[in-house]
Formats: structure tokens, C-alpha cells, sequence
């Protein structure tokens, strides 16, 4: 299937085929910022570029909404339920979390929208490089890579009802990159992180820190893609994507399946979605494959090579963007037929 150049509705009817083979449209609204990520908030996408914050309408005419200018937005994710946006965001890549009734306000331009409260910093972080956001029963964990250290925050409810500081490592040998939070056995905390060098794991109770992979067949320096918690291991297995490939091993380093993940190419961008499949954006061509084996389960050829970066998904419609080609970015979104997706 061929990526088309066209433009498309931007509300489609979702009367697909059992057997209909997933489609990519693509968005008319073209971005001059480079987009740098996305969340969905309800039906709707909230965009960070380089240059600001807007929102893509997707339930009527793909009108788009500025909310912030002039700041940049590296990485965002909502929580609806708590009414924040949190993002990195800024010069000085804070951990910055905005209320989502706040940004309401701006978009139905209604009086009384006061700048002081519309957001608030987490601590006083600067140089995020990643963050996660993990659930453990009814916790919700923050877990902030930082240049040398990983900081962990828990959501407190109200009356607080912000982020208060849980456990702090610092003085990392290995800078993370990407940061994520296990529960082994739904009883043990892990953090689990890639750096340039590999990946590896903190021990909360005990502190301790340990590596769970370091390639040893690279030259140089790693690009670590993610960290697959496999489901239904109790946390214990993981696929760490990396390069052009992805490895099968516990919290503890050891191997657990002798096979490795292969891309046809090298990835600018790799993520788990939520069918249970892990997706890869190359240059010639985006590759989904399964998470528990690394088969090929369906490829998509680009008409012409271009770069591409995963934003975000649900349920089984995954959004991506184009890079600053051309002078303009421009976003897509594809509607996979889960699970298993047949007849490819």
C-alpha cells in the first residue's frame, strides 16, 4: 500500500471491512514549526512544535487552534482524569504541567483566562531529556530522565493535586535518553532506562543500579527507540528496541527468547501501540510487526523516502508526521484492523 499523497476528510466514515487493509490519510492543515509531538485530548490533537502549542480540531473541519506561542514543545502527554497536560517543554526543558480547563478557556475564548494559573513547573527540573508516565494501582508514578539523574514523582490527589517528588538517583554514569517504571510481580519497583551505551535498570528498595543490555557488537554509540514491558510477564520481560534491532531479555539481563528483532532499515522512530504490535518508521517504507516474536506482520512503501515520527495512538488509530520537508510538516493518522490484522 502505497503512502498517497492526497488530501482526505478529516472526520472518515470507520465502516472498514473486516479483511480492508489499514489506510493512511494524511491532514490538510500544513505546519511551517517542525511538529515535535502530539496527544490526544478527547477526539481532538493537541500539537507541540518547535514554536508552540495548538489543537487540531478532528471532531468537525480540522480547524486548528493556537494556544501558546513562542515556547517549544519536546513531549507531552495528558491525563484527562487529573486535568493536566504534562509536558517538556521550553528553553530550559522543564517538566511543565498545564491545566487542561485553562487551555479550554483559550480555545472557547472565554473571560477570565488568567496566565498565572494555568500551569505550574514539576520541581524545579531543568534539561528534561524524557519522561513517563506509569499507573500502579491507584498511583500514578512520573518518571523524568535528566541529563545525569532519574527523578520519580507521584501524583497526589487533591486537596494537593500536583506531582510531589518520591525518589531521586543522580550522579548516573550513563545519561538516559528513555526512561520506564516495571512492577515486577506487582510487588517490585524497577526503573528501566536506554542510554547511548544501553540499557538499564534502578532497583528502587535497594537502589542499585545494574545493566540489562549493553550490545556488544556496535561500534560507537546506540539510538535507543523503547522499552516493551511484554504483556502478561508479570514485568519481568522486555523487548529493548535500539538501531535496527530489538533484543528479548528479563529485568535482569538475561536473554529470554534467542531471537532478535530486525527492521528492514534503520528507524527514525519505533513504538509499542496499543493493538500489542510494535510499529517502525523508516525512510523507504514503515514496518508493523508482532511484539511477541518480531514477525513481519504488514509493511507499508512510501512513494518517495521521507522521515517520519510517531506521535501518538489509541486504541488502534496511530498519528505520525511528516519532518520539515519542503518548508512544512504535515500530520497523518492510520486506522489499524486489530488484532492480528488479516490478509495482508
Amino acid at each position: 500500500v502505497c503512502l498517497l499523497q492526497v488530501n482526505v476528510n478529516v472526520n472518515p466514515a470507520s465502516s472498514q471491512s473486516e479483511n480492508s487493509v489499514p489506510e493512511i490519510r494524511k491532514y490538510k492543515k500544513k505546519f511551517s514549526s517542525e511538529v515535535l509531538c502530539a496527544a490526544l485530548w478527547g477526539v481532538n490533537l493537541l500539537i507541540g512544535t518547535d514554536s508552540g502549542l495548538v489543537l487540531l480540531d478532528r471532531s468537525g473541519q480540522g480547524k486548528v487552534y493556537h494556544l501558546i506561542n513562542r515556547r517549544r514543545f519536546d513531549q507531552m502527554t495528558v491525563l484527562e482524569g487529573q486535568n493536566i497536560l504534562v509536558t517538556i517543554s521550553g528553553k530550559k526543558r522543564r517538566i511543565r504541567v498545564y491545566y487542561l480547563s485553562w487551555l479550554k478557556q483559550k480555545i472557547l475564548r472565554s473571560e477570565g483566562v488568567e496566565k498565572r494559573n494555568g500551569f505550574v513547573n514539576v520541581g524545579d527540573l531543568q534539561g528534561a531529556i524524557h519522561f513517563k508516565i506509569v499507573k500502579y494501582e491507584r498511583i500514578k508514578f512520573l518518571v523524568i530522565g535528566l541529563e545525569s539523574s532519574i527523578e520519580i514523582y507521584a501524583w497526589a490527589p487533591k486537596p494537593y493535586h500536583k506531582f510531589m517528588a518520591f525518589k531521586s538517583f543522580g550522579q548516573l554514569t550513563h545519561q538516559p535518553l528513555i526512561v520506564d517504571l516495571t512492577v515486577e510481580e506487582n510487588a517490585r519497583l524497577k526503573v528501566l532506562y536506554g542510554s547511548s551505551e544501553g540499557f538499564h535498570a534502578i532497583d528502587l528498595d535497594s537502589a542499585s543500579i545494574y545493566d540489562i543490555h549493553v550490545p556488544t557488537h556496535v561500534q560507537g554509540f546506540i539510538v535507543p527507540h523503547c522499552i516493551v514491558i511484554l504483556p502478561n510477564t508479570n514485568g519481568m520481560q522486555l523487548l529493548l528496541c535500539y538501531d535496527n534491532e530489538g533484543v528479548y531479555v528479563n529485568t535482569y539481563g538475561k536473554m529470554t527468547k534467542n531471537v532478535v528483532l530486525q527492521w528492514g532499515e534503520m528507524p527514525t522512530s519505533v513504538a509499542y501501540i496499543s493493538t500489542g504490535q510494535i510499529m517502525g518508521w523508516g525512510n523507504k517504507a514503515i514496518e508493523i510487526r508482532s511484539v511477541e516474536t518480531g514477525h513481519l506482520d504488514g509493511v507499508f512503501m512510501h512513494k518517495k523516502a521521507q522521515k517520519l515520527k510517531f506521535l501518538c495512538d489509541r486504541n488502534d488509530k496511530v498519528f505520525f508526521s511528516s519532518a520539515k520537508g519542503g518548508g512544512s510538516c504535515q500530520i497523518y493518522f492510520m486506522t489499524l484492523n486489530k488484532p492480528g490484522m488479516p490478509n495482508w
